[in-house]
């Protein structure tokens, strides 16, 4: 199991995000270690047979190696509103439970520049929320440390997520999970 699934792992043992039945939207899914998680903790493969089957979709810049219980949607973009729309249509009645995305720009060895091109990536994120995510559903994503996190986590992203929880990555991980 990749380490990026240790870390979905420890975030949904202490905030109990994914359960049996529910629908996922893996963002930035490649290589797949989350979703492998979330088919697991959904039961989209239906192996445990006295809980619902849930569902997993994934989609990414990348290919996305096959995954038993997922369907994948490779070389979509987040900032694509056919990406959305193509969610939408993949989706138990064009909603999911959770999103998910683990997803961060290709580094340009400029901290703020890289801190802004993540932004930019919530803010889609959000986007795609306000269309898919189910009243109470869950949005994980990364955020980075930067200049403008503050200004920009109290201005944009806590007024869209309402009643979210801050989860801090803690360890070495520096940054925000909402």
């Amino acid at each position: 199991m990749q380490g990026s699934a240790f870390k979905l792992l420890e975030i949904d043992e202490k905030f109990q995000l994914l359960h049996p039945g529910q629908t996922v939207v893996d963002c930035g899914a490649a290589p797949g270690a989350w979703s492998q998680v979330a088919v697991q903790r959904v039961n989209s493969t239906g192996t445990d047979v006295s809980a619902p089957r849930g569902t997993v979709v994934g989609f990414d810049l990348l290919n996305i190696a096959a995954l038993d219980g997922a369907h994948f949607l490779p070389h979509h973009d987040i900032t694509d509103p056919a990406t959305h729309a193509k969610l939408q249509q993949l989706l138990p009645e064009g909603h999911a439970d959770v999103i998910l995305s683990d997803m961060a720009p290709n580094a340009s060895g400029f901290k703020e520049l890289d801190c802004e091109k993540l932004f930019s990536i919530c803010l889609s994120l959000i986007d795609l929320a306000e269309k898919v995510l189910l009243p109470g559903g869950s949005l994980l994503c990364k955020y980075w440390d930067g200049i403008l996190r503050e200004e920009c986590m109290s201005e944009v992203v806590w007024p869209a997520v309402g009643q979210g929880q801050r989860v801090d990555g803690g360890g070495e991980v520096r940054g925000v999970w909402i």
